[in-house]
């Protein structure tokens, strides 16, 4: 069986930048200790947003720049990266909150062993949920888990909310 960890939009904007948050810097650390103690393929999740941010659907919506490919903001979060140095780790870009790319790569690994997989990130609300899900729904016979302490939301009330959700959606959620 292999395990894989997706660990999901730790980037610098999401931590401590445009829609950075106290909840996401607090998760950095362990974030980087479940990668550094993982033994498995990883794949590291990047939104991915252009100049033209905010005339998108998502811009028009949530008018905050962020994540822009090439900038600061858009690069993992170092703790994190330095973390992935000596792992076997793939970076997929996504342009909305669940990755279509993910579910490829997964199908391709799948097609010639079992897997397991683990997600952590940000956000736990929008791109772990949506992530997850979408998982489950194109693997649904796949033992899929959610690290909660890994994560963080928007607010705790919707990283609880989204915690139940994938849970009530049969997805592992560990404490």
């Amino acid at each position: 069986m292999k395990k894989i960890l997706i660990v999901v939009d730790m980037q610098n904007d999401f931590i401590d930048g445009a829609l950075g948050t106290k909840e996401a810097v607090g998760i950095v650390d362990g974030v980087a200790a479940k990668i550094a103690g993982f033994d498995g393929r990883i794949f590291a999740t990047l939104d991915t947003h252009y100049e033209n941010y905010l005339e998108t659907a998502e811009g028009k919506k949530l008018p905050v720049p962020h994540c822009i490919s090439g900038t600061h903001g858009w690069l993992l979060h170092g703790k994190v990266l330095y973390a992935l140095s000596d792992k076997d780790y793939k970076t997929i870009e996504k342009p909305t909150f669940g990755s279509t790319a993910l579910v490829e790569e997964l199908r391709r690994i799948r097609e010639k062993e079992d897997t397991t997989v683990e997600l952590v990130g940000l956000c736990t609300d929008i791109c772990v949920v949506s992530n997850a899900l979408l998982l489950k729904a194109h693997f649904p016979e796949m033992e899929i888990s959610v690290d909660a302490s890994c994560c963080a939301g928007v607010t705790p009330e919707t990283h609880k909310a989204a915690l139940e959700t994938m849970k009530m959606c049969q997805i592992d959620i560990k404490a």
